[in-house]
């Protein structure tokens, strides 16, 4: 068989740095590439619903328990909870509140939050603010556990030792000096992040500034926060996940089918399967989240709006762009966010819109409907200029650094540069304040999260950035095969972060690294 494209770039970029080269059978994917992602589909046994019957929930924004001069206080219990998500069938969650996804946090830039967590579930948890600018010891390190309440002597002891250990509750502290985003909260334990966030350990964070607040963008009930995953269920309604230990207790990992990432058939939206939204004929703020594990998207609107572009894109996963962009359709990786407007107003009344998944030709290539129920009065409009956003020159960069992302073989760990991830091994140190450009290279999907620092797509494959690239970033989709090349700026705080591949099959089976900022 003659090796793909994608394939001989990949066997030439490991023998360029010295890496070990993948029969190139593996990197072919198979079974393993389900609707332009990595990873095996798992099936549902219960009776799923059919699609737009169910009506979108919109996650209950948490309210503080207690403010002063500078910080909001607020209070996220971590416990089980019982919830509808197919009609008529209980699912147990893991979720903020007991919910899924958890409460949205509406924060202020500048203005410093405290949340404490209690962990009212069986195993250990850590909480990781997504995109957030932290301080290393409140950034959610995957060792760094709040363990039970109720106790915890026993269990995968994994690399625990290393980090810092709460029982029962721990205060989090985010000063969140930096621009207005769509942020996002989620489980980061060690080995296991990838069930915890799966059983509904996510939630929003949507940080507002002076800048974006006085532009005239939709907002109140036409700002909707939209949380998509995917998800499969047994016949009694819960959650079906692979795990190799059911408990979460003991042994990490997945079967080995699902060693490449889990894709379920079901696509949720704010916890909702396939759900429908009525909105008037006006403009729409949507903010996308893909909080899957490993499935990607493709968002597209059917039927397409009879004038103008059917998405103009406003934000990135750094907050708004400097301009808006029109966008056909949207594609998104786990843990990307993109800030959209969508104008109902280019359809008439009693129109009826599919969100579409256009990486899928089955069920999932469905996600949500929206119904144009009457017309409205429309304040809102997109202004040709956003937002003040620097441009980070090449040259601006004092080092930079190669970060290879594959998997050892067909039966063990996903890796970055050959080693798995350790806690007490440094794989990067920037010194506070440096730009560095990271070369970032891959077998397969591998969506690259780097915590603390924001970057810029400097290219792909030798040409420039991509059409999703736009702006701030802090997660990059990367397919199969790909270099890319970004440029980082580390500010904000010394100590250890890790950066990471957001399938979170991947990262929990080792593709993870340490970076030190000195």
């Amino acid at each position: 068989m003659r090796p793909a494209r994608r394939d001989v770039l990949r066997m030439a970029v490991g023998a360029a740095i010295g890496l070990p080269i993948l029969p190139v059978a593996l990197a072919c994917g198979g079974e393993d590439l389900v609707g332009s992602s990595t990873g095996a589909l798992l099936r549902s046994q219960a009776r799923l619903p059919d699609p737009f019957t169910v009506p979108l929930p919109v996650p209950p924004v948490l309210r503080p328990v207690r403010t002063d001069a500078t910080t909001d206080h607020y209070e996220i219990t971590q416990r089980p909870g019982r919830v509808q998500v197919l009609p008529g069938l209980a699912t147990e969650v893991w979720g903020y509140e007991g919910m899924f996804p958890g409460p949205t946090i509406e924060a202020r830039s500048g203005r410093r939050m405290v949340v404490t967590h209690r962990n009212q579930l069986p195993v250990p948890v850590s909480v990781h603010l997504h995109g957030g600018k932290t301080p290393p010891e409140h950034d959610g390190y995957p060792t760094d556990l709040v363990l039970p309440a109720a106790g915890w002597n026993a269990g995968h002891a994994g690399h625990a030792a290393t980090g810092r250990l709460s029982q029962g509750a721990r205060d989090y502290v985010y000063p969140l000096e930096q621009r207005a985003a769509t942020l996002w909260y989620h489980d980061h334990r060690m080995d296991f992040t990838g069930p915890q966030v799966y059983r509904g350990l996510a939630g929003f964070l949507l940080l507002r500034d002076e800048e974006e607040n006085a532009l005239p963008l939709p907002r109140g009930e036409r700002e909707i926060p939209l949380l998509i995953c995917d998800r499969a269920f047994a016949e009694d309604g819960s959650f079906r996940y692979p795990a190799l230990d059911p408990t979460l207790r003991d042994r990490p990992g997945v079967t080995r089918e699902f060693m490449r990432g889990v894709i379920g058939d079901v696509v949720l939206v704010n916890g909702a399967p396939w759900p429908l939204l009525e909105v008037t004929g006006t403009r729409y703020r949507l903010r996308f989240l893909n909080a899957s594990n490993a499935r990607r998207y493709r968002l597209a609107l059917d039927p397409a709006p009879g004038h103008g572009p059917p998405f103009v894109q406003i934000g990135s996963d750094g907050g708004l762009l400097a301009r808006p962009v029109p966008q056909d359709a949207i594609e998104i990786a786990p843990a990307e966010r993109f800030d959209v407007v969508v104008d109902f107003s280019a359809y008439p009344v009693g129109t009826r819109v599919t969100l579409l998944n256009r990486f899928d030709a089955g069920g999932a290539g469905r996600v949500m409907r929206f119904h144009v129920v009457r017309a409205a009065r429309d304040g809102s409009a997109v202004p040709s200029r956003l937002a003040d956003v620097e441009t980070l020159a090449r040259s601006a960069a004092t080092v930079t650094r190669t970060f290879h992302f594959f998997q050892l073989d067909d039966h063990s760990d996903w890796v970055v540069n050959g080693k798995r991830f350790d806690p007490e091994r440094v794989d990067a140190q920037p010194r506070l304040g440096a730009t560095e450009i990271w070369r970032l290279q891959t077998d397969l999907h591998h969506p690259v999260h780097v915590h603390l620092a924001r970057f810029q797509v400097l290219g792909r494959g030798g040409r420039g950035p991509g059409r999703y690239d736009a702006g701030w970033k802090d997660t990059i989709d990367l397919l199969p095969g790909a270099e890319a090349e970004i440029i980082a700026r580390f500010t904000g705080y010394r100590g250890r972060y890790v950066f990471h591949c957001h399938n979170l099959e991947h990262e929990d089976m080792a593709m993870m690294g340490n970076f030190e900022v000195v």
